[in-house]
């Protein structure tokens, strides 16, 4: 069938295979025209399928000739229904990479669950022994507990509601949003969805099953951004999940000394993804702050930034006085964050285009489903 996009709010409900394949090839090239360096060769992605965590598998991959498992939760074409993006971008990732002559091996369903742990141990006990690094790259909505019950994370703030510009991704329009206060429940089960609590049963299991490595390292990500999201993200209810994921990496560390287990928190760039997408007052500041960065020469995509991760900074344990990886350390450049300061109050829905890249947001938007690629034919009826 043909397929075009139909983008509802934040999100895209088709998925294009051919633009997905071609977004896969073009990080790959990326990597491979970096060159490699010395890393882990057995490696575990937990939400290996869209933005830093399909990234991070690249970057591992063909940054250190690494053999990869990935768990996603993403699902196939049905009837005239398109197959998510994250599908569509894991099988091409599988090809590629059997092409090249390494080990990929994906696992798709509820990456919280004790039933994915135990098939992807089972995966590393006949296929790897042990496993040397774990990325946890988990983004999801809601996460369902053992004990049969599902909790949901918010988008909201803590303490006091804030009010701020945002932009109507529908209509380009700069508005004026008010997030609400989460409650204490709503702050606890976001914690339970985008926290560490998962990461931490995910190494738990590794460890007492006997399949992670000595001196093997785990990471999860997070984000800080500037004063202007603070109160949404930073010290909203997004930000308390954060702060526990921080403190699981130190609990890791810690408990697992003894066989010199290193947890790292990686605090990245802010760019266009499905989570992303879906934050008030976010997007706007994304499509500033790209127009600053591109004109600085400083601006990077998900695959740029996780090749940086991997080949740069965790290699040379460049970290901050807390022991973080802050790939964000360009965006938050002094003379970046001032040219930002100085529009914010400035832009309105007419020179939104002379204040940010709203195009180069779009554009992103739309590569992340696998459309608005140069080389690839669009009118052309593809196997979906």
């Amino acid at each position: 069938m043909i397929v075009e996009p139909k983008v509802k709010g934040f999100i895209c409900t088709t998925a294009h295979p051919e633009g997905c394949r071609e977004s896969v090839r073009r990080q790959i090239a990326y990597c491979k025209e970096k060159g490699m360096a010395e890393g882990p060769k057995k490696v575990l992605v937990i939400g290996a399928s869209t933005g830093y965590g399909l990234a991070s598998r690249i970057a591992v991959t063909y940054g250190y000739g690494a053999d990869t498992i990935g768990v996603a939760f993403e699902k196939e074409a049905k009837g005239k229904r398109t197959a998510t993006a994250g599908w569509y971008n894991t099988k091409a990732f599988e090809q590629f990479a059997a092409e090249d002559g390494y080990y990929a091996r994906s696992f798709n369903g509820d990456g919280f669950s004790k039933e994915m742990k135990e098939q992807v141990i089972e995966a590393i006990k006949s296929d790897w022994g042990q496993v040397e690094m774990v990325v946890y790259s988990m983004a999801a909505p809601r996460r369902t507990l053992a004990d049969g019950t599902t909790v949901s994370s918010v988008l909201k703030t803590v303490g006091q509601e804030f009010t701020n510009k945002t932009i109507d991704l529908r209509t380009n329009e700069i508005t004026e949003v008010t997030v609400p206060v989460a409650n204490e429940e709503e702050i606890a089960n976001t914690v339970k969805v985008m926290g560490g609590e998962d990461w931490e049963d995910w190494i738990r299991a590794l460890a007492e099953a006997g399949v992670l490595a000595d001196n093997a390292v785990t990471l999860a990500y997070s984000y800080i951004g500037p004063v202007v999201t603070h109160a949404i993200y930073k010290d909203g209810s997004i930000g308390q999940a954060k702060k526990h994921l921080y403190d699981t990496a130190v609990k890791l560390t810690k408990e697992f000394a003894g066989i010199g287990l290193q947890a790292h928190i990686s605090v990245n760039k802010a760019l266009v993804t499905q989570s992303s997408a879906a934050i008030p007052i976010v997007p706007l500041y994304i499509s500033l702050v790209y127009k600053v960065m591109k004109e600085e020469g400083l601006h990077e995509g998900c695959i740029e930034q996780m090749y940086r991760l991997f080949t740069d900074k965790l290699l040379n344990k460049e970290m901050d006085s807390e022991g973080r990886l802050r790939l964000d350390d360009w965006e938050l450049q002094d003379n970046v964050q001032e040219k930002i300061a100085g529009v914010w109050d400035k832009v309105t829905t007419e020179n939104i285009q002379e204040y940010g890249d709203i195009d180069g947001y779009w554009e992103d938007f739309y590569q992340m489903f696998g459309f608005h690629y140069d080389n690839v034919d669009y009118e052309a009826d593809v196997e979906i």
